[in-house]
């Protein structure tokens, strides 16, 4: 009987040793103290994170949208929009931050801190806001990234969007030449958007 309760006994405390062993970890606490790190990470960084731009067409309709983020050959635009004319058109950014319909003079001129000339093709150029041509696809769609080694997203520098008047995206109705003054004979304002930070 004595043998009995002895290995009872034992039986008992291998169990609660096995037991004790197997306890599950506490792995919130750890993964926590992970995301935290990573957002302190984030806070210190001066990436500067992507926003977008809205395109509204010469009726005040939305027709897609610009996507901005600096990397280290440039301002990355990546365009994509729908319901336009099949086709090329000029690209551009001009100098001032307003977009009012229906011909969208308000943005006027191209963006062009340095002042030189208009056109890729020109040895006086290019405007700071001189961009290649969007190919706009049979269906009315365009999805083309543009890279712009002109210009900067930094605050305070010569060349940066954020200036006191703001800066525009314009989509014009025709191709842009490359060498016409002063816009590169790029016909009408068919779309624009703000560029902005700023949370509507």
């Amino acid at each position: 009987m004595k043998e009995y309760r002895i290995y009872l006994l034992l039986f008992i405390a291998v169990l609660i040793v096995a037991a004790c062993q197997h306890r599950p970890k506490e792995p919130e606490m750890r993964e926590q103290v992970k995301q935290d790190e990573a957002i302190e990470v984030d806070k210190e960084s001066n990436e500067v994170k992507p926003f977008e731009v809205e395109l509204m067409d010469q009726e005040g309709v939305e027709v897609g949208t610009a996507t901005f983020v600096e990397d280290e050959d440039g301002v990355h635009i990546a365009v994509n929009a729908h319901h336009l004319i099949p086709g090329e058109h000029g690209f551009h950014i001009h100098e001032k931050g307003i977009c009012e319909t229906p011909d969208f003079e308000s943005a006027g001129g191209h963006y062009n801190p340095e002042g030189k000339e208009h056109g890729f093709d020109n040895p006086r150029g290019p405007h700071a806001g001189d961009m290649e041509n969007l190919e706009v696809n049979e269906d009315g769609i365009v999805e083309q990234l543009v890279i712009n080694n002109q210009i900067t997203l930094e605050k305070g520098k010569p060349n940066s969007l954020f200036t006191d008047e703001g800066t525009a995206l314009m989509i014009h109705s025709n191709p842009d030449d490359y060498v016409s003054q002063p816009a590169g004979n790029a016909g009408e304002r068919v779309a624009c958007g703000v560029i902005s930070k700023k949370k509507k």
